[in-house]
This record gives C-alpha cells, sequence and structure tokens, in this order.
C-alpha cells in the first residue's frame, strides 16, 4: 500500500509571510488563545503539570513556528521567526514538528498523530509525556480552528464562518491542509 506524502505548504506563500513582522500575528494568537481557553475550558485544566510546560510546535515547511504555553490560568501562543539557517531559537520543553498539513490534520482529526510519528512525518523531542498529554487534551476538545477563528471576531463571526466555508475547499486545495474538522459547525 503506498502511502500520498505529505503536501508542503506553498513556498510563494511562506516567502510572504516570511516579509511579514510578527507582531500583528501575535496580537491575534493573544486573542485567539484566549478565546480558545473560554470557549474549550477543558483543554488547558486537563493538562494538570503538564500545563506549565513550554511547547514549540514547529511547522517545518513554514518560516514561523509557535511557541504554546498551556497555564490555564493564562495560556499563551506566540510566533517566532527562523533563523536565517531554518532554526528555531526557542526555550521549550517539548517540539512537535513537522509539515504544517500534518499538525493542522492531527488537531481537525483527520490524521492520525501516531501513524505521524512511526511514518517520522512529525518528530517528536523533549518531554514526550507532555506531549502525549497535550494530544489527549486536544483530541478530546473536537477543535475546529476555522470555528476558532471565526469565534474570535466577535460579532462579526457568522459573516467570517460563511467565508471559512466557502473558502476552505479552495484553501485547501492549495495549500494541502485541512483547514476544518469534519462534521464540524461552520454554518
Amino acid at each position: 500500500m503506498t502511502e500520498t506524502p505529505l503536501p508542503h505548504f506553498p513556498r510563494l506563500v511562506d516567502h510572504l509571510i516570511a516579509r511579514l513582522p510578527t507582531l500583528p500575528l501575535d496580537l491575534s494568537l493573544k486573542r485567539f488563545i484566549g478565546s480558545l481557553a473560554e470557549r474549550h475550558p477543558s483543554l488547558f485544566s486537563r493538562l494538570d503539570d503538564q500545563a506549565q510546560k513550554t511547547f514549540l510546535i514547529d511547522p517545518t515547511d513554514v518560516s514561523i513556528a509557535f511557541v504554546l504555553k498551556p497555564d490555564p490560568a493564562m495560556p499563551r501562543l506566540e510566533a517566532i521567526k527562523r533563523a536565517p539557517d531554518g532554526t528555531i531559537v526557542a526555550a521549550r520543553d517539548a517540539r512537535i514538528a513537522g509539515p504544517l498539513a500534518a499538525l493542522v490534520g492531527m488537531v481537525h482529526g483527520a490524521l492520525d498523530g501516531d501513524a505521524l510519528f512511526f511514518s517520522r512525518d512529525i518528530v517528536i523531542e523533549g518531554d514526550t509525556e507532555a506531549v502525549l498529554a497535550l494530544r489527549n487534551a486536544v483530541d478530546d476538545a473536537e477543535i475546529d480552528l476555522a470555528e476558532e477563528v471565526a469565534a474570535v471576531t466577535g460579532p462579526a463571526s457568522k459573516f467570517v464562518a460563511e467565508i471559512f466555508r466557502r473558502a476552505a475547499p479552495l484553501a485547501e486545495r492549495m495549500t494541502g491542509v485541512t483547514l476544518t474538522r469534519a462534521g464540524g459547525t461552520l454554518p
């Protein structure tokens, strides 16, 4: 049985992302993680001691990575850019790395994290117990990133959700990234 290789994020789009400052993205991520914690309170609280760990979420085909500190009292998610040699310099207890399509596919339940790990499509480094706890919490929360982004927009959420619903199929074909959870509640 031949498996289809995971798609890599389009270089042209990544090249544009690399040129942008991270401050606007960080402000958006701050609002996003706060909303996520409000909408899914068990997501971070169920991590227990692991909630004090720092996770580097490293999409290897994108010029930025994300540092997640899932402390239920004050969760943080920040973007960091790669160094010119492609490395990410950030203090962390654990690193989860792989193509963006794999990482987002796991969040949406479209891809099996164990299969991705054993096929070496994703790499886990550092505190594997913390990574397993995070993965289990994310799986149980059944997060749909498109729904979560729409929710952050407040009164415009229905409009934003409609844009996602219409644009997602084309964007998914172009990027290879599963942008919504199957059976999600986008209108």
